[in-house]
């Protein structure tokens, strides 16, 4: 793209009616110009990441979904904009334990499919590290209990002799 592309494609027409073209008309017109050209290109900017389902509708593209029950959502998120996903979650409390519904443009089913077997293997390998906290209950209050007997029984036999 040679220079005199550059400032064509940069360029832009301001009309302006009047007798006298002052500094103050001139910069009054700058003005209302930019003004106005800010809310059109406002107007038309693409969110990215995560985003409302209205959000991601208006992008005009296919709309998939897939569902996920599990309530560290953050972790997916994260996965999600690893991959630079465009996407939106919707929480489905109709039913208990509530679920999750991730949104996303259909012609990022791939990198989807990455992102969540990637986030998938992860909440495996967290699971698999962290013993369930109920289990550990259970042994705790089992070596108490045998702790309690065992001193008991040597009270008892202390009194015995």
């Amino acid at each position: 793209m040679t220079d005199q592309d550059h400032v064509n494609e940069r360029s832009c027409c301001l009309i302006i009616r009047g007798g006298r073209l002052t500094g103050k008309t001139l910069a009054f017109a700058m003005g209302v110009f930019l003004s106005r050209n800010k809310k059109a290109h406002r107007n038309t900017t693409t969110h990215h990441g995560k985003q409302t389902v209205k959000q991601l509708a208006a992008q005009g593209a296919t709309l998939t979904n897939i569902e996920i029950k599990d309530e560290n959502i953050k972790s997916f998120e994260s996965t999600a904009r690893k991959y630079g996903i465009d996407f939106a979650l919707k929480k489905d409390i109709s039913e208990t334990p509530a679920k999750y519904l991730v949104f996303f443009k259909s012609k990022d089913a791939d990198m989807m499919t990455a992102a969540f077997k990637e986030y998938s293997a992860r909440q495996l390998d967290k699971s698999k590290q962290k013993p369930s906290i109920n289990q550990t209950l259970q042994k705790m209050m089992e070596k108490v209990k045998n702790q309690v007997l065992e001193q008991t029984k040597n009270k008892e036999r202390g009194q015995e002799r």
